[in-house]
């Protein structure tokens, strides 16, 4: 290797946080050709873990170093969302045990690389495409051991959850979650709620943080949000509640009920 190309890798490797995915075309907008890319596999300076994606030889990456090269690299909106954001914030201890599986969100039209589906990332990813949300509203940024990702905010990650309900989200377990944010920022669950496209998400969010009895509700504004009209019925052999025209769990209205004595 010419001492050229040995100061190319070494800038390469300095400047790229260790566990972050290295794209084959965004390496080619950097200035490192395919040889080049092809070369320094050779050399033993990278490793690929798929067509079009590569690792520092030798590493352990996770999912995260992944959705740091889609964000930074290829300008993806794709993010962890859900629960599994609310576990990387801190807002759902109880759930981290269990963290074999991540949620992702991305834009209804963004698709991942053949390279992020076919690895083996050590768990199970659920991605779901969808534009019920502004991909840009209420997303921040979590650092993590090298570098920092963007996962949906605790405001942004509830609807999420509410948005997978019933079928791939138990709404108690949402519910749940609901009961433990105390702290969420009226100004944004404004915004969320009137950029919101989904009727079920808007009914289910309201109906459970007024249940769990939430002091930043009364700040809210909700002659501003369009709640859609008709019933939604969620679960088959529910409770209606009428305010908001939608079948719940028995039991979850139960428990909000015995919530509020």
């Amino acid at each position: 290797m010419s001492t050229l190309e040995g100061t190319k890798i070494n800038h390469l490797l300095s400047s790229q946080p260790q566990g972050a995915v290295m794209v084959s075309a965004w390496l080619a907008d950097q200035g490192y050709s395919s040889d080049l890319q092809k070369r320094y596999r050779k050399s033993g300076w990278l490793e690929s873990i798929g067509t079009g994606a590569m690792i520092r030889a030798g590493e352990q990456v996770g999912y995260e170093g992944a959705v740091y090269a889609l964000q930074r690299q290829l300008g993806m909106s794709v993010h962890p969302g859900g629960r599994s954001a609310l576990v990387l914030l801190g807002k759902a201890h109880y759930l981290e045990l269990a963290q074999k599986k991540v949620v992702l969100f991305g834009e209804s039209n963004e698709k991942l690389p053949v390279w992020f589906q076919k690895h083996n990332w050590g768990l199970n990813l659920d991605y779901y495409q969808s534009s019920f949300l502004p991909s840009d509203l209420g997303l921040t940024e979590v650092e993590l051991r090298t570098f920092s990702i963007k996962v949906s905010g605790t405001e942004r990650a509830i609807m999420e959850c509410l948005y997978l309900a019933p079928e791939n989200q138990e709404l108690f377990e949402c519910y749940e979650l609901m009961e433990g944010l105390n702290n969420l920022r009226p100004e944004l669950v404004q915004k969320l709620l009137k950029e919101c496209k989904s009727v079920k998400v808007k009914r289910l969010f309201m109906y459970m943080a007024e249940k769990a009895g939430h002091a930043w509700v009364q700040y809210l504004d909700l002659k501003k949000v369009d709640f859609g009209s008709g019933k939604r019925s969620l679960v088959e052999k529910g409770v209606y509640v009428s305010k908001y025209q939608i079948t719940v769990l028995k039991e979850l209205e139960e428990r909000a009920n015995t919530a509020e004595l």
